[in-house]
């Protein structure tokens, strides 16, 4: 892929606050934007040069999309596979369909990660209700039961605990192809946003400790609270996906950190992300570089920037719902960077916006 030059057009599928902000950091790099996003209401529509609201089976506004851009990229795993391939064929679209292929099914996801050498939660595959007896069997309770496709943020998925009818938890569902995964004791949740080019550079940022509730992510903050050996650990797992991906753009690896008495601690991977995940938005105000314009750079063919963290420790917070409407204080508050999606209504669990300080000493 040549290197784009100022000017050029990057298209970007789905328009929500990803998007949004991919459309931002684009523009500081003298470069346009073009969103494609079903929702007419779509936030990066504020920010972007063109906008074309369609749907992503629309083959004849995809390929009309793809005549006006000089390469496409997407801001979340659920676009369909198949339309990123048929839009392959038009233009060089960075990550490509590959890691959208790896990471849209959880039963391939793990599958690919277990090829790697990479540990995961212990799983097997649920084709029905009969399927999860047996898995229960091999697996134990308590255990996870997870759609397939098309979960995030907690959705779709249910915990099989003692007493759990599982003729009744398949059926919650709605009875699609499953998954179900053995439950990791971790000590925490981590996750490395980090960036490949074409021609296999790579940076990772310092690996972020996350808390979730109720299977939202809260906060960040990095660099995560574990051993150097398991946050090098973690970097080194998520180069090894990339590079198995040829990847180019930035990535996100969820994982667990596992305690062990003997040998200190361990990553588990649970997910990957082919795109800039929300557990990266430290990184706006907290590195040198941040992950949206890593991104931009890796799929213009640019050179990477710099992943320094300013500061001690960097803390991130979603504000989520009605958090939003504490924007007025919090943009009172000195040394607190606050960034609003533009997003109506401000729904409970809906991401309405973050909020990011920088410590000049670690924060327990």
């Amino acid at each position: 892929m040549p290197h784009l030059q100022p000017g050029a057009t990057i298209g970007i599928l789905g328009g929500g606050q990803l998007g949004r902000m991919l459309a931002m950091a684009a523009a500081r790099l003298g470069l346009k934007t073009h969103v494609y996003a079903p929702e007419a209401d779509s936030p990066a529509f504020d920010v972007a040069a063109v906008h074309t609201v369609g749907s992503f089976d629309d083959a004849d506004a995809l390929a009309d999309f793809a005549e006006n851009v000089d390469v496409a990229t997407y801001e979340f795993e659920n676009v369909p596979a198949g339309s990123v391939a048929v839009l392959a064929q038009l233009c060089p679209v960075r990550p490509g369909p590959a890691a959208l292929e790896a990471s849209q099914d959880r039963l391939a996801e793990k599958e690919f990660l277990a090829s790697l050498g990479i540990e995961t939660a212990a799983f097997v595959s649920v084709e029905d209700a009969g399927a999860l007896i047996r898995a229960v069997a091999k697996l134990g309770r308590p255990s996870i039961l997870k759609t397939r496709r098309f979960g995030y943020d907690g959705k779709g998925q249910i915990a099989i605990r003692e007493g759990s009818d599982l003729a009744a938890s398949f059926r919650s569902l709605g009875g699609a192809p499953a998954i179900l995964e053995s439950v990791v004791p971790f000590a925490k949740e981590i996750s490395v946003i980090a960036a490949r080019t074409l021609d296999g550079s790579f940076a990772a940022y310092d690996a972020t400790e996350n808390v979730h509730v109720n299977h939202i992510l809260s906060t960040s903050r990095a660099p995560a609270a574990v051993d150097p050996a398991c946050a090098a650990a973690a970097v080194a797992a998520a180069r090894k996906i990339a590079e198995a991906l040829e990847y180019v753009g930035v990535i996100g690896v969820e994982m667990f950190v596992v305690e062990e008495s003997a040998t200190g601690q361990k990553i588990v991977v649970n997910e990957i992300a082919p795109r800039v995940h929300n557990s990266g938005h430290w990184t706006l105000d907290g590195a040198v570089c941040s992950q949206f314009e890593q991104h931009i750079r890796a799929i213009a063919g640019w050179p990477l920037g710099s992943t320094a963290r300013h500061g001690a420790m960097v803390r991130m917070h979603n504000l989520l719902g009605d958090e939003v409407h504490t924007f007025a204080a919090l943009l009172a508050e000195p040394g607190a960077c606050v960034h609003l999606y533009g997003k109506t209504p401000a729904r409970p669990g809906r991401k309405m916006g973050h909020v990011t300080r920088i410590f000049s000493k670690y924060q327990a």
